[in-house]
């Protein structure tokens, strides 16, 4: 007899076809396990595939009496009561560093868009303004990438892949992290001395509590009117506010954002602008990415039905 595994989140079914080879799914895509099923249905399920950042908290653990794994589809696992969880005495698991590649890429492209301007270059050769020589000081020279002082928040899988890459653009790469690595690039001992170094702060940070609104106005006034922010983390790091107003205001020359406050629905006030480069949460959207994330839940379902310890469990829980 099969295993049942609970879908939590909403996620595309092509995503969970080899999960549906292995194990008989129940699919709430989205909506609360108790108003998708009925309650002798959850009654003997033993784990769950979430997407990380999809809040999962007590109540809903409390709908499955015997849950005993919460396993996150991807590397974040922000979403969930880890507390909770602990006190249940649920293992939560996730993929770590299975989507670094496809995401440290899409951190790079968002940089080089943003600082570059090309979606505003983009629209000046298709809107006719290019051939028609009209005027735009949008497609001024700016300043390129050699000799850039390139900051990176976070040195973790993702955080290590944007500093090779960033450094093969004859910049200079600098971090700050909870742990200083050993590492070629500059280490600063704060955020803050970070964003006052560098023009262009790529954010890979994990997303906590400790890290929520780390990008603050003050942050971004420290980067300068020079200065651009990269945001492939999540949404909840950067003050979303404050950096409307700080792109608005010219506070700092542009933004490359991938992940937003409230995903699917960035504010008007950010989309209208044209000196931030948007992407809809694609950054570990590859197909390499997908298959070793998938491997990464099939071994943590495994291993749970097998009763063993998960080989990708969250640290602490």
């Amino acid at each position: 007899m099969r295993h049942k595994v609970l879908i939590y989140s909403r996620f595309p079914k092509a995503q969970m076809v080899r999960f549906g080879e292995r194990y008989d799914l129940l699919n709430a895509a989205g909506k609360r396990p108790a108003d998708a099923f009925a309650v002798a249905e959850l009654g003997d399920v033993r784990a769950l595939i979430t997407a990380g950042g999809t809040p999962l908290g007590a109540d809903a653990m409390d709908m499955l009496p015997k849950l005993g794994a919460i396993v996150c589809y991807g590397t974040g696992y922000d979403g969930v009561d880890l507390v909770a969880a602990a006190a249940r005495k649920i293992a939560v698991g996730h993929s770590p560093g299975a989507n670094a590649t496809s995401v440290a890429d899409i951190a790079v492209t968002l940089m080089l868009a943003s600082v570059r301007r090309l979606p505003v270059a983009d629209h000046y050769v298709r809107s006719g303004d290019w051939a028609g020589a009209k005027p735009s000081p949008m497609m001024r020279p700016q300043a390129g990438m050699r000799g850039r002082r390139v900051g990176v928040y976070g040195l973790g899988a993702i955080g290590r892949k944007i500093a090779t890459r960033v450094a093969a653009f004859e910049t200079e790469v600098g971090y700050f992290s909870r742990t200083k690595h050993d590492v070629p690039y500059h280490y600063f001992p704060s955020l803050e001395a970070l964003a006052d170094w560098c023009s262009v702060l790529m954010v890979a940070v994990r997303a906590g509590a400790d890290t929520n609104h780390a990008v603050n106005a003050d942050i971004l006034r420290r980067l300068g009117g020079e200065g651009f922010v990269v945001n492939v983390s999540r949404g909840s790091v950067i003050d979303e506010k404050a950096l409307v107003a700080a792109l608005a205001g010219q506070t700092i020359a542009g933004a490359g954002l991938d992940v937003f406050a409230q995903e699917p629905h960035p504010p008007d006030a950010l989309t209208a602008l044209p000196n931030v480069v948007l992407s809809p949460h694609i950054g570990g959207h590859t197909l390499e990415s997908h298959v070793a994330m998938q491997d990464c839940v099939l071994a943590n379902l495994e291993a749970f039905f097998a009763g063993k310890p998960l080989p990708y469990q969250v640290k602490g829980v």
